[in-house]
């Protein structure tokens, strides 16, 4: 995680019941504990390790609708308004800032692509439109590559992931939630096919509803209770740099580097076109499942086999409530920073915008990504066991609409009318 995540202080105390209870501290858990605190529900958020020490904290903090797929815009735009909203509703900034985001093009082939996304979503009328080589200029000036064109969308934006997160747990529990660190969930318990309450390594808590948030660890839950989620891991690696008065406030990505401004005056900085993939055994089992995706993102993989594959497959896969589970032997999931990655995005950064040959960079991070088959997340009540709702596998876009998702989980969980129509997430089309 960044250095700079803040930390928050919450109950160490297990309630013998509630109502809801959540499990997974990252953005979409603990919006939904935000959202039902708000709607006066009992709810206890529970969190292995400690609130968004994972990918909550460790993503680039874009909110973009640019290039998503057609049916997940309308929870992206949801989540415009919740972002906009967040500095009221918290009582505090969580360095939001609508300041757009930037696709540049190498070549009139890529810029086809970005033209042939604008004309996917003519129907939502999004401010998503081309610019030329002069426009980009003017908006992110000092570039020495020929860049064929660029997609700009001024109503994405931004925000901190290590402010923004701690900072709505906060409000969570100002609001009447109760959040638990350090405590993980082993089990859940049924009756009559229907959430009876969870086994924690605490103890016992009666609920009527579970949320399952718990990214990239949700496959290996649920696993364990027989139920086959079709996620796979990958790590992203990224950079903070030093301070510098760099060439613009939108955030901008490229083939082979991204960067958007930090509030404090550095720059974060990622080799966009590259992620570390170290095989593991669920490649092996569900693969197969990701063979039409791979056609077109086989090129950003950088597949490995090494040390990873036998320390995942050293991590239990089935286990009893009274049994420890993995997630208490790995309470945080803490992948090495991928130097190599990093030192390229900053050459190619380097040689496209010579302004940044002088910064340094300040810290690097890594995180697991959790990606489904199609890149969409599942957000849905499970079919097998009556009261558990799923907000999970959002395969490295959920920063963004972590406020939207979080409160449409609990829409699910509750019955109540939903957020946005919910049938893209739904886990039976994987």
């Amino acid at each position: 995680m960044t250095q700079t995540l803040n930390r928050i202080q919450t109950s160490d105390v297990i309630p013998d019941s509630t109502s809801v209870v959540i499990i997974g501290g990252g953005i979409v858990g603990v919006s939904a504990a935000l959202t039902l605190a708000e709607r006066n529900i009992p709810v206890v958020l529970l969190e292995k390790g400690h609130i968004a020490c994972e990918q909550s904290s460790r993503n680039l903090g874009w909110i973009r609708k640019t290039s998503r797929h057609l049916d997940d815009i309308p929870l992206a735009m949801a989540a415009d308004e919740l972002w906009k909203n967040m500095p009221e509703r918290l009582g505090q900034s969580v360095g939001y800032q609508q300041s757009g985001i930037l696709f540049l093009a190498d070549t009139h082939e890529q810029l086809e692509v970005h033209d042939n996304w604008l004309k996917s979503v003519e129907s939502l009328d999004l401010d998503s439109r081309l610019l030329s080589k002069d426009d980009i200029e003017r908006r992110v000036p000092g570039s020495e590559r020929p860049w064929a064109g660029a997609i700009f969308t001024p109503s994405d934006g931004r925000a901190e992931p290590h402010m923004a997160v701690p900072a709505m747990a906060n409000a969570a529990i100002a609001k009447g939630a109760t959040i638990i660190q350090n405590t993980s969930v082993r089990a859940v318990n049924t009756s009559a096919g229907r959430v009876s309450g969870v086994y924690t390594e605490a103890g016992e808590i009666k609920c009527e509803h579970v949320i399952l948030a718990g990214g990239a660890w949700s496959r290996r839950f649920l696993g364990n209770m027989g139920v086959s989620l079709p996620t796979l891991p990958v790590v992203c690696t990224a950079l903070r740099t030093t301070p510098v008065d760099g060439p613009s406030d939108i955030a901008v990505g490229a083939s082979n580097f991204s960067f958007r401004k930090h509030r404090n005056g550095g720059y974060i900085v990622t080799q966009r076109g590259a992620l570390k993939a170290p095989i593991t055994l669920d490649h092996l089992l569900i693969g197969h499942q990701y063979l039409e995706a791979l056609k077109y993102q086989r090129s950003f993989l950088r597949v490995s086999f090494g040390k990873e594959f036998f320390s995942d497959l050293c991590l239990k896969r089935r286990w009893k409530s009274t049994q420890k589970p993995p997630f208490e032997k790995v309470r945080i999931h803490n992948p090495p920073t991928v130097t190599s990655l990093n030192n390229e995005a900053m050459a190619n950064l380097r040689a496209a915008y010579p302004i940044f040959n002088n910064v340094d960079i300040e810290e690097a991070w890594a995180g697991v990504i959790d990606i489904t088959p199609d890149s969409n997340p599942i957000i849905d009540c499970l079919d097998t066991v009556s009261g558990m709702t799923l907000a999970t596998g959002f395969s490295g876009h959920g920063f963004g609409t972590g406020p939207a998702a979080g409160q449409l989980a609990a829409d699910l969980a509750m019955g109540t009318t939903p957020l946005i129509d919910p049938k893209p997430y739904k886990f039976s089309r994987l």
